[in-house]
């Protein structure tokens, strides 16, 4: 299957959306172009075919006896046409008696010599650039009575209008015509060729058509540049996640503006990168951690073996060989049982509904359980212990009781205070621990959770401690979506503070 970069899907959206709307505003543009320049024409054509009609009605005015004919007959064309021009002279010959009935005329109709008044002639005159206009008369026995000096060619007597007084409008051919019938019964046509009219049609229409392309082409580059910065950051995140992946956990997201979407976007990779880089180093470590702690007590109990072996011993040399390897494979299942603990505390192994129980009874239990402890180190056991139920699984909570307990015995002076304490604190249901031991240097306190976290001496192994209890008991109030804080001075104890949500 052929891949289409992001890149180029936008810009072929751009392109689509840019083609319609061009294509709309070009087709909507040369339409109305293409009406206002017919209108145009058809308002040159009934304006010379009233011309027409009205020097028919009126086709000689002269000063004289008809004097006051005559002037309402200009006046009547003055309104009619307001540019003529003051110079124009009537033609001579006294105006024609009127038909008795409309539609038939006269001899004096006939023989009569039809001129066109001064305005009329400069209707029909070509001007610079435009088609000359034509006109023909005919009477209403269909006969051709008058024509201009041009007329195209086949000229027919078009349709006779069914409305006096309203011209009709056609197109025949390369010709644009206007007939306008008489009031009596003559037809009078002006037209005019289409040829000019067309051809700057066609001109408009490639100008139009380059114009969109151009706007087309320019769309398209600018939305293809600005496509491309806008696709950089994420093709900097896929070329950084590729690095990532490769091994490189140190990389991150170079973020060119923090306070846009793709800043953002930058700035939470980069945060889960770095959680993971640092899930990577604490695994790594856990597992070296593991794997060195696995050793010790593996190698005591191949050394005691080997010895046990090499040579025939007595009964007591073989019982204290076999006492060693117990105690090392005892160390080595307490051990494997914390890493097991946490193995299922990491996958979830915590139910999310427990039945309520009362806090005070289980933290009882576990003083009581570690009293003889506290007991051979002479430390004194003050407990406060109020009521308050939680939703806990008992061994969950005896667990991370029995640790800091055990903490706070193993690592205090002889003669010093264990301080124990229960109760409810608003939405929270409080387990404080203190004593009144050494303390840890503050620099240590951020990685004391950690899993086989020694650099304080404070937690340097002995006997069968790992440096897995508290990892233990911060995975444990973790699950439960608890709080675990700590708080130390040197010389003067450690306090430390579990906090469950009601």
């Amino acid at each position: 299957m052929k891949i289409v970069s992001l890149r180029a899907r936008l810009i072929g959206w751009i392109a689509l959306l840019l083609v319609f709307l061009l294509t709309g505003f070009g087709l909507t543009s040369y339409q109305w172009i293409r009406r206002d320049r017919l209108s145009r024409i058809d308002e040159g054509l009934s304006q010379r075919t009233a011309a027409l009609a009205s020097d028919l009605r009126f086709p000689a005015l002269r000063f004289g006896r008809n004097l006051a004919e005559g002037l309402q007959r200009w006046s009547v064309m003055a309104g009619r046409f307001p540019e003529i021009s003051d110079n124009a002279a009537p033609p001579d010959g006294p105006p024609p008696p009127l038909p008795e009935e409309p539609g038939k005329p006269t001899e004096t109709m006939t023989n009569r010599q039809f001129r066109l008044t001064r305005l009329t002639e400069h209707l029909f005159e070509k001007s610079d650039g435009e088609e000359p206009y034509y006109y023909a008369i005919w009477w209403p026995a269909d006969e051709l009575w008058q024509k201009s000096a041009v007329v195209p060619n086949g000229l027919m007597r078009p349709p006779t209008p069914r409305n006096e007084n309203r011209p009709i409008i056609t197109t025949r051919g390369e010709f644009r015509e206007c007939a306008w019938l008489t009031d009596r019964g003559e037809l009078v046509l002006a037209g005019v060729s289409l040829v000019s009219y067309k051809q700057d049609m066609r001109r408009f229409a490639w100008r139009l058509g380059g114009a969109g392309l151009g706007v087309l082409l320019l769309g398209i580059g600018g939305g293809w540049l600005v496509a491309g910065r806008a696709m950089r950051p994420i093709s900097e995140i896929g070329e950084a996640a590729r690095r990532i992946s490769a091994g490189n956990l140190t990389e991150r997201i170079p973020a060119a503006n923090p306070a846009d979407e793709l800043g953002r976007l930058s700035e939470i990779l980069n945060s889960t990168f770095a959680r993971l880089e640092s899930a990577f180093v604490e695994q790594r470590q856990f597992t070296d951690d593991a794997s060195h702690e696995m050793r010790t007590p593996l190698a005591v109990i191949i050394t005691e073996a080997q010895a046990a072996l090499a040579r025939p011993r007595s009964k007591e040399e073989y019982q204290a060989a076999l006492e060693t390897c117990l105690e090392a494979a005892q160390d080595l299942r307490r051990l494997t049982e914390s890493l097991l603990s946490l193995a299922r505390l990491d996958a979830g192994g915590v139910r999310p509904t427990e039945p309520a129980i009362d806090i005070a009874d289980t933290v009882a239990s576990c003083i009581a359980l570690v009293r003889p402890l506290a007991e051979a180190k002479q430390l004194q056991l003050e407990t406060t212990l109020d009521s308050a139920l939680l939703s806990i699984s008992p061994a969950r909570l005896r667990q991370v009781t029995v640790n800091l307990l055990d903490n706070a015995i193993h690592y205090n002076y002889e003669g010093g205070t264990v301080r124990v304490a229960t109760r409810r604190d608003g939405n929270f249901v409080l387990v404080v621990v203190a004593d009144t031991g050494r303390g840890i240097a503050a620099e240590h306190l951020p990685h004391l959770f950690n899993r086989f976290y020694r650099a304080d001496p404070a937690r340097t192994r002995t006997g069968n401690r790992f440096g897995l209890g508290l990892a233990i008991v911060k995975a444990i109030v973790d699950a439960h979506g608890g709080q675990l804080s700590v708080e130390s001075e040197l010389g003067l104890g450690t306090t430390f503070t579990v906090r469950f949500p009601a």
